[in-house]
């Protein structure tokens, strides 16, 4: 069992959306029988209303998390997912928005699981694919499931410091929650002030971001001049204030701009520890290779690149590497995951 977490002021967090009457005695009903098969918690749940149904999710989530747990709910609730799915209503009407549910549900969860982004971004994806199959909605339980999603990739992303997706995440999230507000304050009220407040962390975890920036900028004219000056370790310091500047660049966005600077530090290095490459050059090739995935024109460039540093990786004996490069290598193959291109086009107008 895993330590005790926080569910990071997600979703699915106590107080955020207002529960359902019926919820928290159902959800004792439910919980209360060990050995529950997926059909069990179907047949229990079945009748209910949506909002009762997507609150019990929530419930049984928070819960896990409390006890530290989560892995186990991901499997219990993809279980459950996986028995809708088989179901000859499956495709259509509240069984679907359930499975849309569970799945924006177990995205939070692999969030809070250590922020497996990889585990969320895939559930995210899953999410997407199911709302988007019926086009143009802009009923209830359609817009509460996507307002939830893009809330907690908007938190996923902060996390990660990529403080300008986090923030257009954000600001969609809330025009869904205010839409449902006007129908049903006395859920929702509260969820757009919440949501606000959030924006306003992210926003100001962007300028401070971008005042970082600012202060590797001067720190590279610095290093530069000292260089030209002959000055002992200005090139390493340089070269280390030009990765710096790229992965920042990176996590805003400014994937251009920071493949720019990772070229001028790889220079550097190989000028510095010589052309045989080394652990710290092949860091700063997979931060290369993967700004260029998200460069459409450069991906295949960026795809040839994480493939040959793969093969470097085992032989400098780096696994963390490896896995992190393997793991790119395998996001590049499923454009399924650009959950980004998904909810834009399916954003209600």
């Amino acid at each position: 069992m895993n330590s005790p977490k926080t569910t990071l002021d997600l979703s699915i967090s106590a107080g955020f959306i207002a529960v359902h009457p019926t919820a928290p005695e159902m959800h004792k009903r439910i919980t209360s029988r060990r050995q529950r098969t997926p059909a069990d918690t179907a047949k229990a749940l079945d009748g209910l209303p949506f909002t009762a149904v997507y609150d019990i999710l929530r419930l049984v989530a928070r819960e896990a998390v409390e006890r530290g747990d989560t892995q186990r709910a991901i499997a219990v609730l993809s279980d459950l997912e996986l028995h809708l799915a088989a179901l000859p209503e499956a495709e259509a009407g509240h069984t679907l928005d359930i499975r849309a549910a569970l799945m924006q549900v177990i995205t939070a969860l692999y969030i809070v699981d250590d922020q497996q982004s990889k585990g969320a971004a895939s559930a995210a994806a899953s999410t997407l694919h199911l709302l988007a199959r019926a086009p143009r909605r802009k009923d209830a339980p359609f817009m509460e499931v996507l307002a939830s999603l893009l809330f907690d990739l908007a938190i996923l992303h902060s996390a990660a410091g990529e403080y300008r997706q986090a923030e257009r995440d954000m600001e969609k999230s809330i025009k869904l929650y205010e839409r449902l507000a006007k129908t049903d304050p006395e859920r929702f009220a509260s969820t757009v002030i919440d949501a606000l407040a959030a924006a306003t962390r992210v926003y100001r975890d962007r300028v401070r971001q971008a005042e970082l920036l600012a202060h590797y900028q001067a720190a590279t004219v610095l290093y530069t001049a000292e260089m030209k000056a002959g000055v002992e370790e200005a090139a390493d310091r340089l070269a280390e204030s030009l990765t710096a500047e790229g992965d920042t660049l990176a996590r805003m966005g400014r994937h251009r701009e920071a493949i720019q600077y990772y070229t001028r530090a790889m220079k550097l290095l190989r000028h510095i520890e010589g052309e045989e490459l080394t652990l710290r050059q092949l860091r700063l090739s997979r931060a290369l290779g993967e700004a260029m995935l998200r460069i459409g024109a450069m991906k295949d460039k960026g795809v040839h690149l994480l493939n040959t540093m793969l093969h470097k990786a085992l032989k400098l004996n780096a696994p963390d590497e490896h896995a992190r490069i393997s793991d790119l290598l395998d996001e590049a193959k499923k454009p399924w995951l650009d959950i980004l291109g998904l909810w834009h086009k399916m954003f209600p107008k």
